[in-house]
């Protein structure tokens, strides 16, 4: 009999602290069960920069008065902060058959899918994960979207970061994901004002429909 993909529930948007998220995150993951369902969180976050397990200290250049968290995802130095939609995603890796590299290749297809239906054109950047903006080329240019999970036993937690309406400052206090100079960008820059609430509804649905053909 062909497998059946596991149902996944999708949090509503809504705002939490960055510590309070972690451990419950932290939380779900280490108190799981074969039958858990897998969850998306999506959440805002007050000013907070993140650490990666590959974090270097001289990447954080001047953080002011933004709190620091390390944490165990994978990658460098990030930002968020209001406006940017963060998809926290816990799921049963080994129960919905995929290895790492497919996720991460579903999550960008998921924002990259996001973009084009809001008239946005962006690509993968081979070696550095997360999503860019596609010059008519196809060549990366500014990062829109960031990426960082952990495993454990066999179950992924943290997730992705979409840049909507954001205060882009605070990237300038950092090298974003360890690359000085990279630039950075926010889907509001390139089309206008938006809602936030509504874009986060529809990348929780894209990355509910990605994750529904595994």
């Amino acid at each position: 009999m062909p497998r059946t993909t596991p149902p996944v529930h999708l949090r509503p948007f809504a705002g939490a602290e960055y510590a309070t998220t972690l451990q419950a995150m932290r939380d779900f993951t280490r108190d799981r069960t074969a039958d858990t369902t897998d969850e998306i969180w999506l959440v805002e976050h007050p000013p907070v920069f993140t650490l990666g397990l590959a974090a270097k200290p001289e990447h954080l250049l001047a953080p002011g008065a933004i709190p620091v968290v390390a944490t165990e995802r994978g990658g460098q130095v990030t930002y968020h902060g209001p406006g940017q939609v963060l998809a926290y995603l816990m799921l049963d890796l080994q129960r919905r058959g995929l290895k790492v590299r497919d996720l991460v290749c579903r999550l960008e297809g998921a924002v990259i899918d996001l973009l084009q239906t809001r008239g946005v054109r962006a690509v993968r950047r081979p070696g550095a994960p997360g999503v860019y903006l596609g010059d008519a080329d196809g060549r990366p240019g500014a990062k829109i979207a960031a990426l960082g999970i952990k495993v454990s036993r066999g179950c992924c937690y943290h997730g992705v970061a979409l840049n909507v309406a954001m205060d882009l400052e605070p990237f300038n206090r950092i090298n974003p994901c360890g690359y000085p100079g990279l630039a950075v960008t926010d889907l509001r820059s390139l089309v206008g004002d938006l809602d936030i609430a509504a874009v986060a509804a529809d990348f929780g649905q894209h990355l509910v429909d990605s994750l529904g053909s595994a």
